[in-house]
């Protein structure tokens, strides 16, 4: 008795210290799981030339191009990250992606972050080819939020706690999140997800 008693509670402090089973997976309270804590990259695959790089429990990158892939697929969802950019800075975030190999903005809903954007229908806060954002929010030189919704075909996507946009859409229904490198100086910290 005094043995499972203490197997019981052995369990439980586990639980409760939030000690993860295996390396890449944290559990949260609420249903939330961290992606991406600063420490590593596990739960992450490289895609191109970029020179991701940690520091200061961020992950970076200032030359080549490409993304991080994560190794899962998520089709209903909300995700939350910070994201710190210079003013030339091309990035996204892309959502469902169809094909984790090949991510391209034709083949997934990329979540902008590019500021200086030359066609600036679809720049920072918008999805690209789908939904222009309703608010111009500059994000250069400084930390920013982005929370993105996935449910069923409805997008929405908040950037610094102010909404830009809400749009349906059928076309891409599950796959996974890549987070890309295309120019200047791009660096994300806290990447969390709950599945809906």
């Amino acid at each position: 008795m005094k043995g499972s008693i203490g197997t019981m509670l052995l369990l439980l402090a586990i639980v409760v210290a939030g000690i993860q089973p295996w390396p890449g997976v944290s559990a949260q309270s609420g249903g939330w799981t961290t992606l991406f804590d600063g420490s590593n990259l596990n739960g992450w695959n490289e895609l191109g030339n970029a020179n991701w790089a940690l520091a200061e429990g961020a992950v970076q990158a200032d030359s080549g191009s490409g993304f991080l892939v994560t190794t899962e697929s998520y089709a209903d969802f909300e995700l939350t990250l910070e994201f710190w950019v210079d003013e030339p800075a091309n990035s996204g975030v892309f959502i469902r992606c169809a094909d984790g190999q090949s991510v391209r903005d034709t083949s997934a809903y990329e979540v902008n972050i590019y500021d200086t954007r030359p066609d600036q229908t679809y720049r920072t806060g918008g999805i690209v080819h789908f939904a222009a954002p309703t608010s111009v929010i500059m994000t250069g030189g400084r930390w920013n939020t982005y929370e993105i919704v996935a449910q069923g075909p409805r997008l929405r996507v908040t950037l610094n706690g102010t909404q830009t946009v809400d749009v349906s859409d059928s076309q891409y229904a599950d796959g996974p999140i890549a987070l890309q490198y295309g120019a200047g100086v791009v660096k994300f910290r806290n990447v969390r997800v709950r599945r809906l």
